[in-house]
């Protein structure tokens, strides 16, 4: 085994939250990433802004285990949904077009767990396209999805984004923010 593949001992105190970065609507707070573990896990926490939600989307290549810290978050994933308080688990299987949301009316917080590991690093990517563009290159920022550069970054990460026949609905009933990328 390969000193780059082998798991190192990686500590994140309580409350550190000093590497993160902001997205539309929510974030991602970097806790454990695939460096410490040979690439088998990342772990996140999301901080959903009320009226939030994800643009729905699909891995090919991992699945996401969430645990819902603070609010009511609501999960869609292919035909399943469900609104989760704190305590609730959920997982997403790759493959699934799915979304999150703020499905309440106060800020939530989940715990994200990446496998494998890797897939984290799409947010700092997705982060720095966005600041790249702040300086009003792209115009209206959810039309960051029909840029060149997002779809190069898609597909990095082996992602692909969908307007599936639920999301209307969804927006709806929880008085929602239209997703953007």
């Amino acid at each position: 085994m390969g000193e780059e593949s082998r798991t190192k001992v990686a500590v994140v105190q309580p409350g550190d939250e000093s590497d993160q970065v902001a997205l539309p609507g929510f974030g991602a707070v970097f806790k454990l990433t695939h460096q410490n573990n040979g690439g088998e896990v990342a772990i996140l926490e999301h901080p959903f802004a009320v009226g939030s939600i994800t643009a729905p989307h699909r891995h090919t290549r991992e699945d996401e285990h969430s645990i819902v810290l603070a609010g009511h978050i609501g999960f869609r994933s292919d035909d399943a949904e469900v609104v989760l308080g704190p305590g609730g688990y959920i997982t997403k299987p790759r493959g699934e077009l799915h979304a999150m949301w703020n499905a309440g009316k106060t800020p939530g917080r989940i715990v994200e767990i990446i496998t494998p590991g890797g897939f984290e690093t799409y947010f700092r990517e997705l982060s720095d396209l966005l600041l790249a563009h702040a300086d009003g290159t792209l115009g209206d920022a959810k039309n960051l999805h029909e840029t060149d550069e997002f779809a190069r970054l898609a597909t990095k990460y082996g992602l692909t984004y969908g307007t599936p026949d639920w999301l209307d609905d969804v927006v709806q009933r929880y008085d929602l923010d239209a997703p953007s990328h």
